[in-house]
């Protein structure tokens, strides 16, 4: 594996590159990492091993990636901006494959939406609140900032301590924040910001999709993926209701990237 930095405005970019074959580029969720994921066995890393050149990255801000305090740098419309340009770093005269979770699901949407020509197939993993169910979570980003900056990180994380896992995650699993605590409340205010593009605009998806959510979890409601489904002409859905449907989510994605 190789690492490298994509310079970008107000902003440097670490990525990785791993294995050999089509490129898969791979974006993680808000506020955590490659390595986050990693430790919590929800990366896609392992496509590097089903013939595949895996392509992942830190988004802005968050792991070993660099960012500003300025929110609007954190919105799911600019993230695609890094994406896009970290494509044409690492695959300039061919389309790619991509797979991004959560935020990095919106990214990818942002990022066909204004390139449509850059990208062969899509996994969308854990599609968040958009639309109608968006407001009442945005809000509560903004709620999260003010509690970060009045009462430090570690209230956050008593908070978060409160909500249980969703069924499919293991439920001792505690994923702290992988972004510094002076510039965490910018990017929840980045998230605040963020909706999916318009379903006009995802209806004009012609990609291959594969969404794979998860039950049981309002931030990442399943209802959010049946609207994908029902929009993209070339989409098919799976659902995890447990740990060990999440743990064949690399394999199952794999085959359909094959």
């Amino acid at each position: 594996m190789s690492e490298h930095i994509l310079t970008r405005p107000g902003a440097h970019v670490a990525y990785s590159v791993e294995g050999s074959g089509p490129i898969v580029v791979s974006a993680h969720g808000l506020s955590v990492s490659r390595a986050a994921t990693l430790a919590a066995g929800q990366s896609f890393a392992g496509l590097s091993a089903l013939g595949h050149t895996v392509v992942g990255y830190d988004a802005r801000g968050h792991g070993q990636s660099t960012g500003r305090v300025i929110p609007a740098d954190y919105t799911w419309a600019n993230l695609s901006g890094d994406m896009l340009a970290l494509i044409d770093e690492v695959s300039p005269d061919a389309p790619v494959d991509a797979v991004g979770a959560s935020m990095g699901c919106a990214t990818i949407l942002y990022s066909v939406v204004a390139a449509p020509e850059r990208f062969r197939r899509l996994v969308l993993v854990i599609p968040p609140t958009a639309w109608e169910t968006r407001a009442m979570i945005a809000s509560g980003y903004e709620l999260q900032a003010k509690l970060i900056e009045e009462q430090g990180v570690d209230a956050f994380l008593e908070l978060a301590a409160g909500y249980p896992n969703p069924p499919a995650m293991p439920a001792d699993l505690v994923m702290r924040p992988d972004v510094r605590d002076e510039l965490l409340p910018t990017v929840f205010r980045g998230a605040a910001l963020s909706d999916f593009p318009s379903p006009d605009e995802i209806a004009a998806i012609r990609q291959p999709v594969l969404i794979l959510a998860w039950a049981g979890d309002p931030g990442h409601p399943v209802s959010t993926s049946e609207k994908l489904v029902a929009l993209a002409p070339q989409a098919e859905l799976h659902v995890a209701q447990s740990p060990a449907d999440v743990a064949r989510w690399v394999e199952v994605a794999g085959a359909f990237l094959s």
